[in-house]
């Protein structure tokens, strides 16, 4: 899957160089960590990313070029789905990877039979919020303490996914 190309305020094209979205492979790995250690103060650990790659969860990759940008995790269970992580290269954040990367879970999730999908955020993270709530997603609850390093509340989000491609 190839993103669209994301446009400027003024309606032009922006330049950055286009990516695409593919399940991730063992190769991916190092640097899907190394996304992680940067972009969160609770990194997942190495094992983390080996194993949900050997248990087959919904695992995807933004490559832009030959380069990891972002990438996504999930699961599911019964008819319900959740997004586990996200990350993108700081380098990369803001060209619409991250958006991609959610749209492209929502789908993998609803193939599953998904058909709501559910994640955490910390309550600080102004960007990530607001990226959720265009995608659809709503507070749904609050986990007190979630997080650590440091210690803040989760807010909990639900987004809805119709049986249809494209009708969340």
């Amino acid at each position: 899957m190839v993103a669209p190309p994301k446009l400027r305020p003024n309606g032009r094209r922006a330049t950055a160089a286009p990516f695409r979205i593919r399940p991730a492979a063992a190769p991916d790995l190092a640097a899907i960590h190394a996304i992680e250690e940067v972009a969160f103060s609770d990194p997942w650990s190495a094992k983390d990313f080996r194993e949900c790659v050997a248990t087959g969860v919904p695992f995807l990759v933004a490559v832009a070029g030959d380069e990891v940008a972002g990438y996504a995790i999930a699961h599911a269970a019964a008819d319900e789905g959740e997004i586990l992580n996200l990350g993108v290269a700081p380098a990369r954040r803001r060209q619409g990877i991250g958006a991609e990367l959610v749209r492209a879970m929502m789908d993998a999730l609803r193939a599953r039979g998904a058909r709501a999908v559910y994640l955490e955020v910390r309550d600080s993270n102004a960007a990530a919020r607001a990226l959720y709530e265009r995608l659809g997603f709503r507070e749904v609850g609050r986990r007190s303490r979630y997080y650590r390093r440091p210690v803040e509340d989760a807010i909990l989000l639900r987004a809805a996914i119709s049986a249809e491609r494209g009708n969340a």
